[in-house]
């Protein structure tokens, strides 16, 4: 008999966040040039700090909020859907989450069964794949096609789907990869979904950031769609707004209960202060947004004539969204990106995050982010170039 903790199979099977322990590890590091977390270095603009403060001194945030969020927060988000995504949405369909992450949980929660299946394009955002797991439901990968800048093979979807495929679930602009997913490719995804009843879960969170020409599409857009997607969005990336926890999710409002249900348990309300926060932000002018967007193009550009010059260590595909690329490691001992990443950060300096935490295909790359100053993507090159020699 031992005294260990009796832990669930379902969580002590879940690999430790390779994002959080290049954290960890870059903390062991003197001079460290950052580039492994997707986490806007900028700071929240004033006019929304001051709607939280305006809210605090009115005495508005010591309690809860309905579950769903406050109304006027709900209502400024179905007028941001219209305008922007082009979604018919009703306030009814609307769910105020702490941030996109638990909205994204509660959903898969309100749809997994113990053993159902749920396809995800691989690369994808790695915790999409542990909140499967922890539904006790199981993740199945299909590779995207890298050589096409890691588009959906809509055929192997079709390919993969059984009696026990329950859902969907994607992410565009992507994370890592930072591809924008064409609207083509998204109908057709669609029409599958339609074809073998099953739900479309997605993640926008990186929406507005997309470039060269590049649109974002919410699938969530097509009439037909209504009663088969869930789509969630943040606060987060929009307006660097990270640690104010807040999000959002749209779905049919028959759904929308059911979501509810774990919803409930997992948080009760979306932080009231970051709520008030959220809606200063939809309400005031969007200036800030494009001028992280300028931001992020012009850190991507630099990023880029760094890559070039790096060109016998490294491939990449040119992202024309969010502020992350996934480059592929050309060297041998690239393989085990984990190895690689760690001895990078040990010996070179530079904390990136290892491709397999991203799904199988992964491996033999890793995740870097522009969301840093221009200055850092210089420091981190330096190092490398002084690294790979």
């Amino acid at each position: 008999m031992t005294n260990k903790p009796r832990i669930s199979n379902r969580v002590s099977r879940i690999p430790k966040s390779a994002i959080h322990e290049m954290t960890r590890l870059s903390k062991e590091v003197e001079d460290v040039a950052f580039l492994s977390w997707a986490k806007p270095t900028s700071d929240t603009p004033d006019h929304i700090k001051e709607g939280a403060i305006a809210a605090m001194r009115e005495g508005l945030v010591g309690g809860y909020t309905e579950n769903a969020g406050l109304s006027e927060l709900r209502e400024e988000i179905v007028k941001k859907l219209k305008r922007d995504n082009r979604v018919d949405a009703e306030v009814s369909q609307i769910m105020v989450t702490v941030g996109a992450i638990e909205g994204l949980a509660a959903a898969v929660m309100a749809l997994v069964d113990p053993g159902d299946e749920v396809i995800m394009p691989s690369p994808t955002y790695s915790t999409h794949v542990r909140q499967v797991i922890i539904a006790s439901g199981k993740p199945v990968f299909v590779p995207t096609i890298e050589e096409e800048g890691f588009i959906l093979d809509i055929q192997r979807i079709k390919d993969v789907i059984t009696p026990k495929t329950k859902a969907i679930v994607f992410c565009t602009p992507n994370n890592p990869t930072g591809t924008v997913l064409a609207e083509r490719q998204l109908r057709q995804l669609a029409e599958v979904a339609l074809e073998n009843n099953l739900m479309l879960i997605t993640d926008e969170a990186y929406e507005y950031f997309t470039y060269d020409g590049y649109e974002h599409f919410s699938v969530a857009s097509i009439p037909e769609m209504r009663r088969n997607v869930i789509s969630c969005y943040t606060f987060t990336k929009t307006y660097a707004m990270t640690g104010w926890r807040v999000g959002y999710l749209h779905a049919d409002e028959e759904v929308i209960p059911q979501i509810n249900k774990a919803h409930i348990p997992f948080a009760i309300c979306a932080p009231v202060v970051s709520q008030y926060a959220a809606l200063a932000a939809l309400k005031s002018p969007q200036d800030c947004v494009q001028q992280f967007r300028s931001h992020y193009l012009s850190a991507r550009n630099v990023m880029c004539e760094r890559l070039d010059r790096l060109d016998s260590v490294f491939a990449y595909d040119k992202p024309h969204g969010s502020y992350l690329m996934f480059p592929k490691i050309l060297l041998d001992e690239g393989k085990d990106s984990t190895a690689f990443c760690k001895k990078l950060l040990k010996k070179g300096g530079v904390s990136t995050t290892p491709g397999i935490a991203f799904g199988p295909t992964g491996q033999g790359h890793l995740r870097i982010s522009f969301c840093v100053s221009e200055e850092e993507i210089s420091k981190a090159f330096d190092k490398m170039e002084s690294y790979f020699g």
